[in-house]
Order: C-alpha cells, then sequence, then structure tokens
C-alpha cells in the first residue's frame, strides 16, 4: 500500500466493510483503530467485543465517539496505518449531542483536510445510506442527508473508494 493514502470503504450494514478496512493495513506493523461506537446496551458491548476478536493482536485502540478529529491527531502519531471505524456512528453521536449541521460540517472539514494530509494510510469506514427508503421523521432524514454529505466529502479527498457488496470491495475510486 502507498504509503500515503487515504482509502474510504463504504457500503451498507453487514456488507464487510471493517473486515475490508482490517485486511487493508493487515501488513502494517504499528496500526491504530479509532473506534465511535459508544456501547450503551449489551448488544453494543458484545459487537465491540465481536469487533476486538475480529481484529486480533497487535492494534492500538481509540475510542473517540465525538471529538474524531482529535483522536485522529493522536492516531497518526507512532503508527504506520490508520483505521476509523466508522463515520456513521461518529456522524450519529453528533447529531444525538445535537451539534447543528454547521458545526457537524465543520467537524467533517477538518476530518478531510485531515485525511488529505495524512502522511500514512488512512482506512475510513463509513455507511452508504442513500439506497434506501426516505426516513419518516425529521431527526433521521437530518442524519441521512449529514451522511451523504460525509460520505460525498470524504470521496473528494480520498485516492481510493471502495464499495462493499456482499463481503466484495468494489473500487468505484482508483488511485492516483
Amino acid at each position: 500500500m502507498n504509503q500515503k493514502r487515504t482509502i474510504l470503504v463504504l457500503g451498507g450494514a453487514r456488507s464487510g466493510k471493517s473486515r475490508y478496512a482490517l485486511e487493508l493495513a493487515k501488513p502494517f506493523s504499528r496500526k491504530t483503530i479509532i473506534a465511535t461506537l459508544e456501547p450503551k446496551d449489551e448488544e453494543m458491548k458484545a459487537r465491540i467485543e465481536n469487533h476486538k476478536r475480529e481484529r486480533g493482536p497487535g492494534w492500538r485502540l481509540i475510542e473517540e465517539p465525538i471529538k474524531l478529529a482529535e483522536a485522529l491527531e493522536q492516531a497518526l502519531a507512532g503508527t504506520d496505518a490508520v483505521v476509523v471505524d466508522c463515520v456513521t456512528l461518529w456522524i450519529s453521536n453528533l447529531v444525538l449531542a445535537e451539534k447543528t449541521e454547521n458545526e457537524i460540517v465543520a467537524e467533517l472539514e477538518k476530518l478531510c483536510g485531515m485525511a488529505a494530509s495524512a502522511a500514512i494510510p488512512l482506512i475510513i469506514v463509513s455507511n452508504e445510506v442513500g439506497q434506501g427508503i426516505v426516513p419518516g421523521d425529521p431527526l433521521s432524514r437530518r442524519f441521512r442527508d449529514l451522511q451523504g454529505k460525509a460520505n460525498q466529502m470524504m470521496t473528494e479527498v480520498a485516492s481510493e473508494v471502495y464499495l462493499m457488496v456482499a463481503g466484495i470491495g468494489l473500487r468505484i475510486k482508483e488511485g492516483k
């Protein structure tokens, strides 16, 4: 993998995004994962434990549900590759924390700026939420719209973009 490369891995729920991102980072000896999931119930705690088992040893873990840019700045020091898993939960956390659209876009701009200038591989996981039905309530529509904006912004700075379908990564943007 190119030493200076940002890869965006998109897909639906349970499409294999996280597994694919981990495979992309596998060749590196010093790896960091930034996890944005907050363990709010037993099922989420079980998911976190499952992700830890899937990752295996050799990963530095940073758990940060809100301040992703700060976590990424910390992660970029002393590591060979970073996986962010995932932007969708981060956007959800920001929406539920009642951040304004302007505040969320400002955070996205920070993240994209860091991704564009990262000197090591950065692999970002995010859900593609625009292929479903139009949500029936304003909060869900707000989330869907912000998630779509996040994906578009990250695609602009990513050197490669993969769309996961049934565990298969389809390259939809090729690196330079």
